[in-house]
């Protein structure tokens, strides 16, 4: 077993390192926060993450994994160094390097055996070429320290598990002894290891992601379409499923990706091709697409109602997806603030983001509206005139039509998720809106009508 430094505790670090130390390997994971640190020794995760504290308190009590502060001390030994600190979107879209760069730096003035450094972060193809010229320009003492690249495919709310239980591990090197020393360390996963150059395992990452924002953007696209036809976007993904070429995953339609990969890695990519001067026009549709599908339902609304000033608004789900505390690129953070810009009074339900919610919208008065976090969704619905709902929690699944119908003054809901089946609202008397699906009212029932007359 080898002993492995981790540079940075966010969702990749501090899932990577207690995912180290479960297979056997000696792991130390290095934080700049002294606070944040103390809270991990102390058992607590700082994310949610399903089944991570569980392993950070078994694996710290058989002293597999410590955290700490002291980055010389973590480096100065250790076979390998798993850089997962955060690569930020810039205002142009690029990556942002410069903790990459200060970990870099860390690595070269305190190492003291040779090392291998392996980027975990999701990089622009040709950064870990720099990354291990940095280290030699800075080096200190007489050791051998190259660079690999290892990126992450796991997704946030599944972290640990897709981990542990890869669809495989992509790992980029430039000699043997790298290769050889990163697949020994990965040995215990007993995983399919594909093994490639530094910037093709780049590639790999945003060619990945990449490609799963695609395919939901394109879903979304043909959803919209679908309304406007009169097909039903549920009907043609379960059609569309069954071609092995095309597979059953991402195919769900809804009001766009959001999280801190797709978004970031997406405008990332089509910012590289035009610093190369290429116009990747497929990447550049799926960005227009989602921002677009992210407001879908609140214009729906807009058009619906005369004004949301003075009106109880239900929104139930703030984070990106469920299984996550993370807000980032979530559909709540572009659609809440128009509806308190428009006086709504919101009530919004979240069982575990409200908390990171209310650091950007404090609780009451905001703006021309106000906003309430409640512990139950009967609290949001009741006597509220309209429904938002952002986020497929188990819990808010767990809603029975006929809840709406009765604890709402108005029973009209707007699903970004398509939770529930048309039909069924309906009969439960909710003016029921959703994406890429035929309308649920009478109304809606008579214009569908109208259109199928005129196109026969």
């Amino acid at each position: 077993m080898y002993k492995i430094a981790v540079a940075g505790t966010g969702y990749v670090g501090l899932v990577a390192g207690v995912c180290f130390a479960e297979v056997g390997h000696q792991v130390t994971c290095v934080d700049i926060d002294e606070k944040k640190v103390n809270i991990m020794k102390s058992g607590v995760s700082p994310i949610y993450e399903d089944g991570l504290e569980e392993l950070m308190q078994k694996n710290f009590a058989d002293g597999r994994i410590d955290y700490t502060t002291d980055y010389k001390n973590a480096y100065k030994n250790a076979d390998a160094i798993f850089i997962g600190v955060g690569t930020p979107e810039q205002p142009d879209g690029s990556a942002n390097l410069s903790y990459i760069a200060t970990v870099a730096r860390q690595i070269a003035e305190s190492v003291e055996k040779d090392c291998l450094v392996v980027v975990k972060s999701t990089v622009p193809i040709g950064t870990n070429d720099k990354v291990e010229q940095f280290i030699q320009d800075f080096l200190i003492n007489d050791v051998k320290v190259e660079v690999a690249s290892n990126p992450e495919f796991l997704a946030q709310g599944s972290a640990v598990k897709d981990t542990l239980h890869a669809d495989r591990i992509i790992i980029g090197t430039e000699s043997k002894w790298a290769e050889k020393l990163l697949m020994n360390i990965y040995e215990p996963f007993h995983l399919p290891i594909v093994s490639v150059n530094r910037r093709s395992a780049e590639m790999i990452k945003y060619a990945s992601n990449d490609f799963l924002a695609l395919k939901i953007s394109y879903m979304n696209d043909i959803a919209n379409l679908c309304e406007l036809v009169g097909a039903d976007i549920q009907d043609v993904a379960r059609g569309m499923s069954f071609d092995e070429r095309i597979g059953s995953k991402f195919l769900n339609a809804g009001i766009g990706y959001g999280g801190s990969c797709f978004p970031k890695d997406t405008k990332a990519l089509e910012y590289i091709a035009r610093q190369q001067g290429y116009e990747l026009k497929t990447v550049k549709a799926a960005i227009d697409v989602n921002k677009e599908q992210k407001t879908l339902l609140y214009k729906k609304a807009s058009k619906r109602l005369i004004t949301f000033n003075g009106l109880k608004v239900a929104v139930l789900g703030l984070t990106f997806k469920p299984g996550t505390d993370d807000l980032r690129e979530a559909a709540s953070l572009e659609n809440v603030p128009l509806l308190l810009e428009q006086g709504a009074d919101i009530y919004a339900y979240d069982p575990v983001g409200a908390a990171n919610f209310a650091k950007m919208h404090p609780e009451g008065k905001n703006g021309k509206g106000s906003i309430t976090f409640v512990s139950n969704i009967e609290h949001a619905l009741e006597g509220a005139n309209v429904c938002f709902i952002f986020t497929e929690w188990g819990e808010v699944k767990a809603v029975t039509p006929e809840t709406y119908k009765k604890l709402m003054r108005t029973p009209l809901v707007y699903d970004g998720r398509n939770i529930y089946p048309v039909e069924e609202m309906q009969e439960a008397g909710v003016e029921y809106h959703s994406i890429g699906r035929r309308p649920a009212t009478r109304e809606g029932m008579k214009e569908l009508k109208n259109l199928e007359l005129q196109n026969s």
